[in-house]
């Protein structure tokens, strides 16, 4: 958050300034503006300019009169004239960009439409606009639930209560006339105050509210686009783009503004191309325009019948061919054109570092344990059996059987035990 008093609370938690976008210093507000004349001071004797802007809630803006001479700055907090009674207001711009933002938005310095200010806010004034605000939330839960008793096809987006607190607006959309003279009387039983029902387009509904785009960033009609200028599903159809409503709508139903951003270097850069429907006449045949990559200037082409087959060719390539066509002339085919667009497909499968191999992971991997076992299972056999044999090789040839025997297998040493006792029996 830009403002101090937006600052974190317990245990890291957003504080906030719980203004709803009426911050005392001016500086997480939508549609900030930046006064880059500030520091520069008047030339003698030049007065400064008598109008000043002022910002209400959720950015709606206008131009008065600082007809008493009273020192304002960015961030003050004013009374300013209102029917009836008297709006509350905070300063977004003083001086001379004051005057250009009059002359863009063609407002005249001396039209009626501009009021005045009466005084710098007060305590009281405060206080009164603090609660009236505080009014507006549980005010409009309530008051979409008569609208929804009423079968009323609106929906009701804000509720603005003027700084004294003696009118509310209700700001809704609706696709069609709604008939809500019913609808005002029982909010003005409801509410005891003077209802004003406001009709706004969806765009100023989202603007109004504010969110997060596709992008990730905040809705530009909510930080800084001010005027809202029609979109056409063509800007969609001149980049290139699939017309799914899904990607191309924004957050207010209606086709992105943004659409609108790049147009005019599509529309540059199109015109380096020929036109996607004029068709090439070739000796194979007639040869129809699929599709265009504006960055890299290729076209592609499919003969009538084969429609499975693309040629790419360059824009060069296809405007010789429609002078040769504007000439009674045909090319013998796309093919000698599209030979010398072909790249080579061929993919070396190599990492990164150039040590590892593709089939690292074929061959089972054996751990370490099992060889250090296996090996010492090893070793202590080898030392015993050569034990055996420096004693068997010490001990004279001549003696015993089972003195003989002892550097023998068990196996065939008690098999020779077992035979000797059978012959023994049947003596």
């Amino acid at each position: 958050m830009g403002c101090s008093s937006c600052s974190s609370g317990k245990d890291g938690q957003p504080k906030g300034c719980k203004n709803n976008g009426t911050c005392g210093t001016d500086g997480c507000n939508k549609l900030t503006v930046f006064d880059w004349l500030s520091n520069m001071s008047l030339p003698s004797g030049a007065t400064p300019f008598s109008c000043v802007e002022v910002r209400f809630k959720n950015g709606r803006k206008g131009f008065f009169k600082n007809t008493e001479n009273l020192s304002l700055s960015i961030g003050d907090i004013v009374a300013t004239e209102a029917s009836p009674g008297h709006d509350v207001g905070i300063i977004s711009l003083t001086g001379e960009l004051v005057r250009i933002q009059m002359k863009k938005k063609k407002v005249e310095l001396d039209s009626e439409d501009i009021k005045k200010i009466y005084r710098k806010a007060s305590q009281k004034d405060i206080d009164i606009w603090q609660k009236s605000r505080d009014k507006e939330e549980p005010m409009k839960v309530r008051a979409r639930e008569i609208a929804i008793r009423l079968n009323l096809e609106m929906k009701i987006s804000d509720i603005e209560f003027q700084g004294d607190g003696s009118k509310a607006t209700f700001y809704y959309t609706a696709e069609e006339r709604v008939d809500f003279r019913q609808l005002i009387k029982e909010f003005a039983h409801e509410f005891s105050t003077r209802i004003e029902m406001r009709q706004v387009g969806f765009r100023q509904e989202a603007a109004r509210l504010g969110g997060i785009g596709s992008c990730g960033r905040e809705l530009c009609c909510s930080t800084w686009l001010t005027d809202f200028r029609s979109v056409n599903t063509s800007a969609a159809r001149y980049q290139q783009l699939s017309l799914n409503p899904q990607k191309l709508a924004g957050q207010c139903g209606k086709l992105k503004c943004c659409l609108n951003y790049e147009l005019d270097a599509y529309l540059d850069a199109l015109k380096e191309f020929p036109k996607p429907e004029t068709k090439l006449q070739t000796e194979k045949g007639t040869a129809v325009c699929q599709k265009i990559d504006i960055f890299k200037g290729y076209l592609w082409y499919a003969y009538e019948g084969e429609w499975m087959n693309w040629h790419k060719i360059s824009t060069e390539h296809a405007k010789e061919i429609i002078t040769a066509n504007n000439n009674d002339e045909k090319v013998v085919g796309l093919e000698e054109f599209a030979s010398e667009l072909l790249e080579d497909t061929k993919i070396d499968f190599e990492n990164v570092v150039g040590q590892d191999s593709l089939t690292r992971f074929d061959q089972p991997k054996h751990s370490r344990r099992r060889r250090k076992n296996r090996n010492k299972r090893r070793n202590a056999n080898k030392g015993g059996s050569s034990e055996k044999q420096t004693v068997a090789s010490n001990k004279p040839k001549g003696g015993n059987s089972e003195n003989r025997n002892t550097g023998k297998p068990k196996k065939q040493r008690n098999k020779r035990h077992r035979s000797r006792n059978k012959n023994n029996d049947k003596s």
